[in-house]
């Protein structure tokens, strides 16, 4: 008995000296700042979804106050006087389109890129790094003018058009760096057993980069849906806009009809979307990005 006594106690104390604590105190600041942050954001979404029920007079007199009767008549103004709910069909037909034709052509160039071995690879990867730092702003004559040539101009194939064209510089270096991760044994294995390079591409690598083209989805969707300065450019008619552009227009009208609380409930209708598809794949999404950050 005193000798398993006499054994273990050393082991126990080794155990007590390896523990550490689940937060140091250097990263204090860092998680004040962040929950500091959460709370801002949480009060502030929480605000605007109140604004969004009451009527105009309550927003103004009992800003904080929660409405004693929610004012959803507001949403149905907005949705249907204010073409809010056509613009939300545009955004979604826009958004849908684009994100689909964004995956579509960047997956096969960032499996290429990464798993292919060619003269110029190295300069191509580095090309389509810098197409990622190109300034908006200046594209917009050249575009315009493309699209007029094309005579696509104030369309939504036309927006489609640029929108995939300019996010598949960004896509094409997030999935490069998912396709890298994946382990050769499988393509090796699969050419040994007969399959071509597109059965390989198709069958066995892109199923195992589902993590990588799930978060490529999420970015791409967020950032389009929110997307604003080349809607404006090049969407002149009503009848076409997207919902970011739609918000833009109500926040404008604002200034003859004053209807604040039918603007809070465009917003809380242009926020939602996005925010429950974030709450619904997060987890996926930073899996994902900590999975493609790791060769």
């Amino acid at each position: 008995m005193t000798e398993r006594s006499f054994s273990l106690e050393p082991a126990a104390a080794a155990s007590r000296t390896v523990r550490k604590p689940l937060i140091q105190w250097r990263q204090i600041p860092s998680y004040l700042f962040l929950a500091a942050w959460s709370i801002f954001t949480i009060c502030a979404l929480s605000w605007v979804v109140l604004a969004s029920v009451k009527t105009n007079r309550e927003v103004f007199r009992e800003p904080f106050a929660i409405p004693a009767e929610p004012q959803f008549v507001n949403y149905d103004r907005v949705w249907s006087n204010s073409q809010v709910g056509l613009a939300f069909a545009n955004s979604l037909i826009t958004v849908g389109t684009s994100v689909i034709l964004i995956l579509v052509v960047s997956a096969p160039a960032a499996y290429i890129l990464s798993r292919a071995e060619f003269k110029g690879r190295g300069l191509l990867t580095m090309v389509y790094i810098a197409g990622i730092g190109i300034p908006y702003p200046l594209l917009f004559i050249p575009l315009f003018a493309l699209l007029a040539g094309l005579r696509m101009n104030n369309s939504i194939p036309g927006l489609v058009l640029i929108y995939v064209s300019l996010s598949i510089p960004f896509t094409v270096y997030i999935l490069t760096g998912f396709f890298s991760t994946l382990p050769q044994e499988l393509e090796d294995a699969a050419v040994i057993d007969g399959a071509t390079d597109f059965q390989v591409f198709s069958r066995v690598m892109l199923p195992l980069a589902a993590p990588g083209l799930l978060t490529a989805t999420i970015f791409n969707f967020i950032g389009l849906w929110n997307e604003f300065q080349l809607a404006l450019i090049f969407i002149q008619e009503p009848d076409l806009r997207p919902l970011s552009l739609s918000l833009y227009t109500l926040k404008n009208s604002m200034t003859y009809s004053g209807d604040w609380a039918g603007l809070f409930a465009g917003v809380v209708i242009v926020v939602v979307p996005t925010i429950i598809l974030f709450v619904i794949l997060s987890e996926r999404m930073i899996s994902g990005m900590t999975l493609g950050s790791v060769k």
